[in-house]
């Protein structure tokens, strides 16, 4: 397969008399623009030698922030709290008083706070029901929007 793609045989030498002879100043050398062909180096080597300089980048970028950490630390005049330790979850209770709350009437057509606290009742479309508890925050987003729901004690 390699022998497939190799270059055609390239035309005959130049003379002699034509190889020692240098070009003008101003002209541009022939042999100059053509590329020199590396020699195939190995490829476990290659890998080798790219794995080192990375490594090497990552170390010197790693010691440029511990150095910038270091001089910025004098300047930090107070030191940070320690962290608070997170508290234990609340149990949550049955609500003791629960109302349903049916949205009667579309939204269309009225201002922007009603439509926001028929949304944070959790009903979005006519005859559609919730289950709320009883509380006084409850109970007031129902005051803004009664002409909208109907509220019946659910237990």
């Amino acid at each position: 397969m390699a022998e497939d793609k190799k270059k055609p045989a390239k035309k005959a030498a130049k003379p002699a008399a034509e190889k020692t002879e240098k070009p003008a100043a101003g002209a541009a050398s022939a042999t100059a623009t053509k590329k020199v062909a590396k020699p195939a180096a190995d490829p476990a080597a290659d890998a080798a030698r790219k794995a080192a300089k990375k490594e090497a980048k990552k170390a010197a970028k790693q010691a440029a922030r511990q150095a910038t950490k270091q001089a910025a630390a004098p300047a930090r005049a107070k030191p940070r709290p320690a962290p608070k330790p997170a508290a234990p979850p609340k149990p949550t209770q049955a609500p003791e008083r629960t109302l349903k709350v049916t949205q009667i009437a579309s939204p269309i057509g009225r201002q922007a706070y009603q439509r926001a606290t028929l949304k944070g009742l959790g009903l979005n479309k006519i005859r559609r029901s919730r289950i709320l508890e009883d509380t006084p925050a409850v109970r007031g987003m129902i005051e803004a929007v009664k002409h909208l729901v109907q509220v019946d004690a659910a237990s």
